[in-house]
């Protein structure tokens, strides 16, 4: 999962791009970089690793300052290698002029295309399947950057989300399926496109609509260009969006993340009630909507039991399980005086491999707590995503090893309750239909990867 942020048409695009990036922090915490074009119409590339606050712009702001055209790219690889050559937006010359991209998603035939792509010659610099999209355009021969584009995604498959840069024209494209979000906003007649409707809202963009599912729109000199060049697929927005990844003060997919999530929250308690809790409390704060909704449907105080310290990552996304297990402990502290004594439930928006909830729990416990019953609002995960999740491995996934008496002694609760997968659909703000739940229900829209493994070392976003 990645954020991508770009404005066409501002002054100060590059500036622009940059606060644009802060809200879209939480979707990639491994690298951040910005393509744009300077005053003299030039293209620039800046990546670092790490944070966009960790001094992305710091030495290169007068470089990118006044240039009306910039794309900018938060990176969490699905489990591909974590460099500096990995981090987007990639930038390349071709003889058709400069190429730069940003990339939210996962290509399901991303072998076939790069195997393809090396066949004829091609040399690629990354471990990334975003580059196979870049050549493609650059070996394109249509009149206009948006033919351009159309012809690069045909025969690509899985999810895509992408900004681009060809010459002086911003192209946003949007898969057929519609997996990830993309929004489109003005900002006093610039144009900007986010991964989130949050990243709008901090630059002070008014939200114009989402890109819809096949679009290709082209922002130039000229104004605004909207086609559908891609085949017209059945929808599979991501529902994990809505679950954990999207902040809560974003609108995707047409809806409002809080309130899909208290809606979550009030779901499971009627589906999991937990009769004699003292309090329920969430594992902020990804669940905090969904345990405030739990809160006011079984009537039970809510609290703050679990403080987490905001200078610390996001556990699930983070490269590797060691990483996981040490910003767990640095990430979280336990309010005694809330817990001691108490019979408590504790929300949490998912149970992906177990670790970080297992740490919690004893936590929690170690904190006096007399009872820790667990609820998840979402269902249980039991197969990989190849989708951009974290998930590529069964081996990986405690509820598809595991039952559910298995799972509440693995992770050390009294109880422990999931969502049902209709109650997860059902609680969506655009309704059941339409929504992604192959790693819940094993419901693939696509065959699966010929080389899955492969995923990991060419993860896009």
């Amino acid at each position: 999962m990645c954020g991508i942020f770009g404005v066409r048409g501002h002054p100060d695009a590059a500036a622009v791009t940059q606060l644009g990036l802060y809200s879209l922090q939480h979707r990639g915490q491994e690298s951040a970089g910005i393509a744009a074009l300077d005053v003299a119409g030039q293209p620039h590339a800046v990546k670092r690793m790490g944070l966009v606050s960790e001094g992305l712009l710091e030495d290169e702001a007068e470089l990118l300052r006044g240039g009306a055209l910039a794309i900018g790219h938060t990176r969490y690889s699905t489990a591909g290698s974590s460099t500096l050559e990995n981090a987007q937006p990639v930038l390349a010359r071709s003889r058709g002029g400069h190429i730069a991209l940003a990339h939210n998603g996962n290509l399901t035939n991303a072998t076939e295309l790069r195997f393809e792509l090396e066949e004829a010659g091609a040399i690629f610099q990354s471990t990334m399947d975003s580059e196979a999209i870049v050549h493609r355009i650059a070996r394109s021969n249509a009149r206009t950057p948006e033919a351009r584009v159309a012809e690069a995604l045909q025969g690509v498959e899985g999810a895509y989300c992408l900004l681009i840069v060809i010459g002086e024209t911003l192209v946003a494209a949007r898969d057929p399926r519609g997996w990830r979000p993309l929004v489109m906003g003005d900002l006093n007649g610039a144009v900007v496109f986010a991964s989130e409707s949050c990243a709008l809202d901090i630059v002070g963009a008014r939200y114009v609509r989402d890109v819809e599912p096949g679009e290709v729109v082209a922002v130039d000199a000229e104004g605004v260009r909207s086609a559908f060049p891609l085949p017209r697929l059945e929808s599979r927005k991501c529902v994990f969006e809505h679950v954990y990844f999207a902040r809560p003060d974003s609108r995707i997919f047409g809806g409002s993340v809080d309130r899909a999530r208290r809606a979550l929250g009030r779901q499971l308690a009627r589906e999991c009630p937990a009769p004699g809790a003292d309090l329920v409390f969430s594992v902020p704060d990804s669940s905090n909507s969904a345990a405030l909704g739990y809160a006011e449907e079984a009537g039970i105080s809510y609290e703050l039991a679990l403080i987490r310290n905001h200078y610390v990552g996001r556990t699930f996304i983070q490269p590797s399980q060691g990483d996981r297990d040490s910003k767990v402990r640095v990430k979280y502290n336990a309010v005694r005086e809330v817990l001691e004594g108490r019979s408590v439930v504790m929300v949490d928006d998912s149970i992906v491999r177990g670790t970080t909830t297992r740490g919690l729990v004893a936590m929690v416990r170690a904190a006096g707590a007399r009872e820790v019953h667990m609820r998840v609002s979402s269902a249980p995960i039991t197969g990989p995503c190849y989708y951009g999740i974290d998930t590529p491995n069964r081996e990986e996934l405690i509820a598809a090893n595991l039952s559910l008496e298995e799972i509440a002694r693995e992770i050390g609760v009294d109880t422990l309750g999931y969502l049902s997968l209709d109650g997860m659909l059902a609680s969506v703000p655009t309704g059941p239909e339409g929504f992604c739940h192959a790693c819940f229900s094993g419901d693939y829209p696509t065959p699966p990867p010929t080389d899955p493994d492969k995923l990991r070392f060419g993860c896009g976003c």
